[in-house]
């Protein structure tokens, strides 16, 4: 099957060089990295975590997600999910090579990531957390690469499969929620600090990765003849509905605990993110634009009628990965740092090589997808013929 990717016509081609030039840009500012140190990045001794873990955090969400579409077909037999479920699991193998390489160029040099096997510590939440995105990463590949397969071929999948399908399903819920408790296990930091931590990062993962899937689908529809099903894009959008109206639930739940207690500590770092502290506002544009692209989004997915149009739910959907990526893909993790336990801001950004590495890291992940999604495509299409 692997001989589909090879062919094309010459947008694909067109956009797999674009995504491997920016891969190439990204790479040569991580050979700089690599010789110089993370010295090269914006992070610093109070702010230990940067965009690395940021992006990390977030794409593990969009990993989970795909049993948003996994459990409905396979377990209850949904049928409308029949053409999305196999773009939700090759958009999960995707997100979690993306994490890996996020951990290893966070970790600096590429053999710390093997020592993280070679010498375990098991109380560490880090090793708990790669080895749950290891062995995610190896159920989806068994799992497509077989229901592929027998599906290339016009056969059942093989009995043994279902049990490996029913075990992905709560590996999935596992890696996102041993993220949250590696973030809020760390009592030096009440910003994290919070018991709805694994709940809040699941309801805004079942949003943002259900999201991104939408957008592919209807990119795949525009510019092939796939057609993902109209129940199944309207099931999808109801599921993001839901999913997206929990995770502000939870978030006004942050505010309301933070600001009615008045805690310092907690209050600070709240203050930061959405005000600012004597002038350090870096954050506080992007987070009041993340508020703002919610409440649009929000408005427009719980309206039936707007829901429901792929033209609005295009760009709705857009504007939900968007605001959830500025929300925890970039404040989240930074603002756990700021200010520091003495009471100090120190501010961050990235840098640029850190912004190209990262977006290097991104254009490998499209470059997956891409390459993925056309294989799947294209075995449809024979079996169709």
């Amino acid at each position: 099957m692997l001989e589909h990717a090879l062919k094309g016509n010459k947008k694909y081609w067109g956009w797999l060089l674009f995504l491997a030039i920016i891969i190439l840009i990204g790479f040569y500012f991580y050979i700089k990295q690599f010789n110089y140190g993370l010295g090269i990045t914006g992070m610093s001794r109070s702010v230990s975590w940067g965009l690395y873990i940021a992006q990390f955090t977030f794409i593990v969400g969009v990993a989970a997600s795909a049993v948003m579409v996994v459990l409905p077909y396979y377990l209850h037999n949904y049928k409308e999910f029949s053409k999305v479920t196999i773009l939700g699991e090759f958009l999960a193998i995707a997100s979690v090579v993306m994490c890996i390489m996020f951990v290893t160029v966070d970790l600096g040099q590429p053999f710390r990531v093997a020592n993280i096997f070679l010498h375990p510590t098991f109380h560490s939440l880090m090793f708990w957390d790669v080895l749950a995105l290891s062995g995610y990463l190896v159920l989806n590949v068994i799992i497509t690469r077989v229901t592929l397969g027998a599906e290339h071929k016009s056969i059942k999948p093989p009995k043994w499969i279902r049990p490996v399908i029913i075990i992905s399903i709560p590996w999935a819920i596992s890696i996102h929620t041993v993220t949250a408790f590696l973030i809020s296990g760390l009592a030096g930091r009440p910003f994290w600090l919070t018991a709805i931590m694994a709940p809040r990062f699941l309801a805004s993962a079942f949003s943002a990765g259900p999201a991104l899937l939408v957008v592919f689908c209807l990119i795949v529809k525009r510019f092939t003849k796939f057609d993902p099903g109209n129940e199944a894009l309207k099931k999808l959008g109801l599921i993001i509905t839901y999913a997206m109206c929990v995770n502000v639930f939870f978030i006004l739940m942050e505010f309301f605990t933070t600001f009615y207690s008045g805690i310092p500590g907690d209050v600070s770092h709240m203050q930061y993110l959405y005000f600012g502290i004597d002038g350090s506002t870096r954050l506080v544009p992007w987070m009041w634009t993340s508020a703002l692209l919610v409440l649009i989004s929000l408005t427009l997915l719980i309206i039936p009628k707007t829901r429901k149009n792929h033209k609005i739910l295009f760009v709705t959907c857009l504007m939900v990965f968007v605001s959830i990526w500025l929300e925890k893909g970039l404040g989240l993790i930074i603002t756990g740092f700021i200010p520091n336990p003495f009471g100090k801001v120190v501010q961050y950004w990235p840098t640029i090589p850190e912004t190209f590495i990262s977006v290097g890291i991104w254009a490998f992940g499209f470059f997956l997808i891409t390459i993925f999604y056309k294989i799947a495509l294209s075995v449809r299409k024979e079996i169709e013929i």
